[in-house]
């Protein structure tokens, strides 16, 4: 009788045990320091089930991770002694702006989360006629916050060492008076004649994307009229949560990472 063999599965547990989670530290990160995690990382640390002398990686955002070790872990806190600071560049080597139209709260979550992973440079969140979210100004402020620890946290798990900026929600008029002026703009559309690789990209690379139903005709007059290029993706309507994903995946694969 055929009966599993006892090391199946050892080699993921093997790689389970030796995974080092990386923890996000809003402060100074000098070896040889102990320092206080966020509430926000050490119920990540909590919640991952980690203890006092877990081996872990510790990075604020400037470039730079740290090897650490965690010191205690409990309701009062979690810390965390530095060993080792050391620079890691996993940005891209091209620079991409994302202009989200505001979509509802699942859809900009998973906005955020991938565009982070494909190494977006910044995001810019744009209220627009069609944006069916509309938020006054605190709970406006606590989506923001929100929003930030969803691109924090996307950093934590794709290695990046540097936080997309998060620019500040703006209705489109606004957007439109600081529009950006430099660099290639795009604006994905199902009826463009141009595609994406008959463009010549001149960084940084903007890229506009409509809420759930698009942009207003006013709008889109008024996003062509500032300059931004219209491109197609194929026959088929992309859902405002799949445009920007599939747009930064291609400008990477032409341009980027790949």
């Amino acid at each position: 009788m055929w009966s599993p063999p006892s090391s199946r599965g050892a080699p993921e547990a093997a790689a389970a045990a030796q995974r080092v989670h990386r923890l996000f530290c809003d402060g100074p990160l000098a070896p040889g320091a102990t320092v206080t995690l966020t509430e926000r990382a050490a119920r990540h640390a909590i919640a991952l089930r980690l203890r006092s002398g877990d081996p872990v990686t510790l990075f604020n955002g400037d470039g730079t991770e740290s090897a650490a070790a965690l010191v205690a872990v409990g309701k009062r806190g979690v810390t965390a002694a530095v060993r080792t600071r050391t620079a890691v560049d996993r940005e891209s080597p091209l620079e991409t702006r994302l202009i989200q139209g505001v979509c509802a709260a699942d859809r900009m979550d998973l906005v955020l989360q991938k565009a982070t992973e494909l190494g977006v440079a910044s995001i810019r969140p744009v209220v627009t006629a069609r944006s069916v979210v509309r938020l006054a100004s605190e709970r406006l402020e606590r989506r923001e916050a929100h929003w930030r620890n969803v691109v924090i946290a996307a950093c934590e798990q794709c290695g990046r060492n540097r936080i997309p900026q998060l620019a500040g929600t703006v209705p489109f008029a606004q957007f439109m008076a600081d529009a950006p002026r430099a660099g290639t703009r795009l604006l994905l559309a199902p009826a463009a004649g141009a595609r994406l690789r008959d463009i010549a990209p001149a960084p940084p690379v903007h890229v506009l994307i409509g809420p759930e139903g698009g942009l207003a005709l006013e709008e889109r007059t008024l996003v062509l009229a500032a300059g931004f290029v219209p491109v197609r993706f194929g026959p088929r309507t992309l859902r405002t949560e799949t445009a920007p994903l599939a747009a930064l995946a291609a400008l990477q694969a032409l341009w980027g990472d790949c």
